[in-house]
């Protein structure tokens, strides 16, 4: 995860894609082709590259990024996240939140007892799940990002309230 506040994470190389350099890229957008609109996108450590959007593949998309002219420079990126300045992305409805924006949020209970905080938001298909780590639990727990078990998120205040299924803390 970048460690600036101000830029987002919106994808991540998941290595070559043939032996011309392009790779294999995982969008994190909502539309996973937005990802091209967002060029330049920069790595963790600032510099910058140009995407171009070369086709789908299964899981995934396949592009090409600035600098980058064969299999084993494309191969030498896996694992290496793409980031956008939070500016230019666009601003979203009061029901919808960046997971970014979601990460380091206290996490309370409904009768106010402390939880913990967020410590990453997962989505393996089925909804998001927080990941909650605090004094009540051995170890991570994943509460579903759901209306009805997260009631309210205040990003101002920095809390969450949560009605986790019981036996979860």
């Amino acid at each position: 995860m970048s460690k600036r506040k101000d830029l987002t994470c919106v994808g991540a190389i998941a290595g070559a894609f043939g032996v011309r350099g392009e790779v294999r890229l995982k969008s994190f957008c909502a539309v996973p082709e937005d990802i091209a609109g967002y060029t330049p996108l920069s790595f963790e450590d600032g510099t910058e590259v140009t995407l171009r959007l070369t086709g789908q593949i299964k899981n995934g998309l396949s592009a090409r990024l600035s600098g980058v002219g064969n299999k084993e420079a494309a191969d030498a990126l896996r694992g290496t996240r793409l980031y956008v300045p939070r500016d230019r992305l666009p601003h979203l409805p009061d029901d919808e939140y960046y997971h970014t924006d979601l990460i380091g949020l206290a996490v309370h209970d409904t009768g106010g007892t402390h939880l913990g905080k967020v410590t990453a938001v997962h989505n393996h298909g089925a909804g998001d799940l927080l990941e909650v780590k605090g004094p009540l639990a051995k170890g991570p727990v994943l509460i579903p990002f759901t209306l009805a078990i997260v009631p309210t998120v205040d990003l101002r205040a920095g809390r969450i309230v949560a009605d986790p299924p019981e036996g979860l803390f």
